[in-house]
């Protein structure tokens, strides 16, 4: 009979204590660890949602405040002049003389709110819009205050708005992601403005086209598999799972591997659920023309507005539409009147013919609409004809999802520099817009890198004031 050495039966037993002890380990990490599911399978919100879905439409540059959403007469009355306070001390770039708006303005609506000439569709649905204009932000330049925006931070990597909300909500079609960015621009933070970041990779922003892309053309990257046919890739996916599920046997739960078989899956499920959501062939004549798709001028925001409508009837949580060019669309230093001008005229029947057909759907009840861009402008001019970038007060607006319609919150000062009163800061939007999905900005965390992170980091309040 075969008796070791002391020394093999050392080595033996002293390898034998290290595999008890490493599956002891393994159990434990198993126990901790949640069984594999979807991970865009719907889930409870912390408590009861005023709305279920979100559409960002988003002005890339900065749209004036005092051109478009908020009137202020005394502007109009010291044209000219010297800005009578202190100009920020950090400043983009110097300006001069107070600019008053080349628009006229006038009120709308059962609320009487003042807008600019420049949005005289959208104006029509002022007592559905709840303005926030006591917007204020930390950054002065593009890239910064749409990381902001888009992520609650300026300066690091992390999760955007849309990316929380489907980690914490998940989607309501397994066939698509839980979070679409239509034709974002790749400028400015590019991919770190739709990024899940250290969130699972199931919460990434699918991007469909890009900014230079018109959305006539705008499709998700390799959405179809010119090589092998659906039986095939189904075979090839039964055959990868059946593997990985023999090798979670051995290692346990793994959910960076679990989280890459999920991304296979739905990637094979959006081969035929994509294409039918973008085809607009079974939409009438009339809801067309409502979304302007049958004018050159609207046609490529129009369909970007209608995709967002589709999208969010198939389940999406999340979706955003970028009014951009290859880099920043409202962004004008100089012929502010001719920029301004175009910008608005794309965007405007589009987005009222968004609003309406939301109206009537039944859906803008539980779905949240909110405008804006990542920054305001300055009431003072830049040249004879321009303004430069405003992060210290500007306006946004929301509509729908539980927001107080015809509603006006907070004001800047009286020549629209600076935020005065009710002032909001994009930490507290971002806790409102998740307050208004159901969840708790404060409870809303992922553990990552020895701390619990969550969207507005360690700021933020909700803006209880214009809850319906």
């Amino acid at each position: 009979m075969f008796q070791p050495s002391r020394r093999a039966a050392l080595q033996q037993t002293a390898a034998g204590f290290g595999s008890l002890a490493l599956s002891g380990l393994l159990a434990e990490e198993a126990r901790a660890r949640p069984a594999l599911v979807d991970p865009l399978e719907p889930k409870q919100p912390h408590f009861e949602p005023k709305a279920k879905r979100v559409i960002f439409l988003f002005m890339t540059g900065g749209p004036s405040q005092v051109d478009t959403f908020e009137h202020k007469p005394m502007l109009e009355h010291d044209h000219g002049k010297p800005y009578p306070f202190a100009k920020p001390k950090v400043q983009f770039a110097p300006t001069n003389n107070l600019l008053r708006s080349p628009w006229k303005f006038k009120p709308y609506g059962q609320c009487g709110h003042m807008v600019s000439e420049l949005f005289p569709n959208t104006a029509q649905f002022v007592d559905d819009m709840c303005f926030v204009h006591g917007m204020h932000g930390t950054n002065a330049a593009h890239g910064g205050a749409m990381m902001k925006l888009h992520t609650g931070s300026d300066n690091f990597i992390r999760p955007s708005v849309g990316s929380w909300l489907t980690y914490g909500l998940g989607s309501e079609n397994a066939s698509l992601p839980g979070f679409v960015t239509i034709c974002p621009t790749l400028a400015h933070g590019g991919v770190t403005n739709w990024s899940c970041a250290f969130l699972p990779a199931a919460y990434q922003g699918t991007p469909l086209g890009n900014a230079a892309v018109p959305s006539s053309k705008a499709a998700v990257r390799f959405i179809r598999n010119d090589r092998l046919s659906p039986e095939m890739q189904k075979l090839q996916l039964e055959a990868l799972n059946q593997a990985n599920s023999e090798f979670r046997k051995v290692t346990g739960p793994d959910l960076a591997l679990e989280g890459r078989i999920a991304s296979f899956e739905l990637a094979f499920r959006m081969q035929s659920e994509m294409p039918r959501v973008q085809d607009l062939s079974n939409e009438s004549k009339a809801t067309l023309s409502m979304y302007g798709i049958d004018n050159p001028v609207t046609e490529n925001f129009g369909r970007q507005c209608l995709l967002a409508r589709r999208f969010l009837e198939n389940g999406v949580r999340y979706v955003q539409v970028s009014h951009s060019d290859a880099f920043v669309q409202w962004d004008q230093h100089g012929d502010l009147t001719k920029g301004h001008g175009k910008n608005a005229r794309e965007v405007d029947l589009p987005i009222a013919g968004l609003l309406h057909d939301l109206k009537k759907r039944g859906m803008l009840e539980d779905t949240l609409v909110w405008w804006g861009g990542e920054f305001g402008r300055t009431p003072t001019a830049q040249g004879t004809d321009g303004r430069d970038h405003n992060p210290d007060g500007f306006t946004m607006w929301l509509a729908g999802g539980g927001v107080k319609g015809g509603m006006s919150h907070g004001a800047t000062d009286d020549y629209g520099f600076f935020a005065r009163d009710g002032k909001v800061h994009m930490h507290d939007l971002h806790a409102t817009i998740l307050h208004l999905m159901g969840l708790d900005h404060e409870r809303l965390t992922f553990r990552h890198a020895g701390r619990d992170f969550r969207l507005t980091d360690v700021h933020g309040k909700v803006v209880h004031e214009i809850l319906a």
